[in-house]
């Protein structure tokens, strides 16, 4: 299957199940993988044929700087449904990942990853 993909886009948020987490906020960052048939698009070069990618990132924007979530699979969950019921995509894969979360020790990053599908 075809896919459009948003990779690193980077919000600040306030999501996180420590009080000063929802407090001072930290940095998100975010991958969305878009499954849906391209060939008429590539056929066609009309944007109406696709979906559009900037109106992807500003759905995703208004989620990640929006309502302040516990969890970031919730967060995960809220753009995947969005982008489900928004676009004409058939799935989507949705990363969020949490570099600065406040773990003891040393890591590259944290990150939820899931995947939905359209209701058939």
């Amino acid at each position: 299957m075809d896919r459009i993909e948003l990779t690193q886009m980077e919000f600040y948020g306030y999501h996180g199940s420590l009080p000063e987490e929802r407090r001072l906020g930290q940095r998100f960052i975010i991958d969305v993988k878009l499954y849906l048939d391209l060939s008429l698009s590539g056929s066609s070069d009309d944007l109406k044929d696709t979906v559009n990618y900037a109106a992807v990132y500003e759905t995703v924007r208004a989620i990640v700087e929006g309502e302040p979530l516990r969890l970031i699979e919730a967060v995960a969950e809220k753009i995947a449904a969005a982008l489900l019921a928004d676009y004409p995509v058939n799935a989507v894969r949705v990363a969020v990942h949490k570099p600065d979360a406040p773990v003891p020790g040393k890591f590259g990053d944290i990150c939820v990853q899931i995947k939905r599908t359209r209701p058939v």
